[in-house]
């Protein structure tokens, strides 16, 4: 049955449904999502797409370390299961690699979605090939810095600090300075300075990639040159070792990120290099009464984070009515008004203008702040085998910090594999 010729406005945005093609609201999409506060959030507004489309939408939510080999699986198929994907950053280089994911181009240019309203670095994340969009930004995950005000508003302290290290009492701007306060509350007030997440791999690797940007490092030029073996990057990966073995908690390199968060929560923690949509679950006085109140937000001392982030595609492998329903979905989905009502409810946007709207700034103040850590973070190396390097990473970062190995040593390494790996 052909579909009916007329308007479907969904969200403000207005799309003539047979100009796209046939039975579209007869498809059910099916998602594979990690089981995350982000995915319940849209799941619970599912009825409201589905009202206002006709389009069913079914999520599977897992663990995120179940996700990729479970997708992948189908992405090699004949027909993919799911025909809509939620895509981790760490897989925008291999998925579009491998032809398995829909270019989304002519899709936005004959809807005219508003994508200027994205946040540059959350689409650059996603996408490394300038003429073609194969990833929409679904939400964002860059990492800044939380840190206890109460700490830096003692008197008493701020008195010992002038004299010791004759610098004021601050939040640092620098991540030398950072690593120096660290250690000093560390030392001088018996919490940790830094919770760190120091497990080998994915904890460990995002870490660090702090540290490399705050100290205005990086893992490759504009020429795709690997460029980590530096002086900001042995400067970093020094900071980084002296920080997890004199400002870190005790077992810090076995640590994951859930450790860190309970530390923090438990008031026994000056600060945490995080996700920044992780203050209101640590700011929350039923949670977690040891700190509420007395937590803050801010980009890396040093002006750059790590930046990471999901993203919508559609596979490659599906019908072309499956496509259409799956466009429509993510169009509503990142639409300013949906993407208002999602952060309203604790989503981490992707869209400037939502970090602007009244409403949510009334609500959620930080997000101001959180908006300069969003478009200032930088990324990871985004290839075939980003997966793989994050455990080559990981284990030269656990082993230096461990007192196995040079600085020197696990830098070059590090630069070496990561060049070995793209060459692959």
């Amino acid at each position: 049955m052909l579909l009916k010729k007329k308007l479907l406005c969904l969200s403000g945005l207005v799309i003539l449904s047979a100009a796209m093609g046939a039975q579209a609201k007869e498809v059910v999409l099916r998602a594979l999502m990690e089981d995350v506060p982000e995915t319940h959030i849209i799941e619970q507004m599912l009825p409201q797409f589905e009202k206002e489309s006709g389009i069913k939408v079914e999520f599977e939510k897992i663990g995120y370390g179940d996700m990729h080999d479970k997708l992948v699986s189908q992405l090699i198929a004949p027909q993919s299961y799911y025909n809509l994907l939620e895509v981790d950053f760490l897989w925008a280089g291999e998925f579009p690699a491998a032809n398995w994911l829909t270019d989304l181009t002519p899709m936005v240019k004959q809807s005219k979605f508003d994508t200027p309203a994205f946040i540059p670095s959350t689409v650059s994340l996603l996408n490394h090939d300038k003429e073609k969009l194969y990833i929409l930004p679904m939400y964002n995950y860059s990492m800044g810095l939380i840190y206890r005000t109460d700490i830096l508003a003692d008197k008493t302290l701020q008195k010992q600090y002038q004299a010791d290290v004759n610098k004021p009492l601050a939040l640092p701007q620098t991540l030398a300075d950072y690593v120096t306060l660290a250690k000093y509350i560390k030392q001088k007030q018996g919490i940790a300075g830094a919770a760190m997440q120091g497990q080998r791999g994915d904890p460990n690797s995002m870490e660090f990639s702090n540290y490399l940007f705050a100290a205005g490092g990086d893992y490759l030029d504009e020429n795709n040159k690997v460029v980590l073996n530096s002086p900001a990057g042995k400067q970093a990966l020094t900071l980084y070792v002296d920080a997890i073995k004199n400002a870190a908690q005790a077992g810090a390199l076995s640590a994951t990120l859930d450790d860190t968060m309970r530390l923090m929560c438990s008031g026994k923690a000056f600060s945490m290099i995080t996700y920044w949509w992780m203050l209101p679950q640590l700011d929350n006085e039923k949670a977690c009464p040891a700190v509420a109140g007395k937590l803050a937000l801010a980009t890396m001392p040093g002006g750059h984070g790590e930046s990471g982030g999901w993203g919508w595609g559609i596979p490659s492998n599906v019908s072309p009515e499956e496509k259409q329903a799956a466009w429509i979905f993510i169009q509503w989905v990142q639409s300013k008004k949906v993407e208002t009502q999602r952060a309203l409810e604790g989503h981490a946007p992707v869209r400037a203008d939502v970090y602007q709207d009244p409403e949510v700034l009334a609500k959620f103040p930080y997000y101001q702040t959180a908006q300069q850590v969003v478009a200032s973070g930088k990324s990871f190396p985004i290839f075939t085998y980003s997966a793989q390097y994050e455990d080559v990473l990981g284990t030269q970062l656990s082993q230096v910090a461990g007192g196995n190995g040079s600085i020197d040593g696990a830098l070059a390494e590090s630069a070496t594999q990561l060049e070995k790996l793209m060459k692959k």
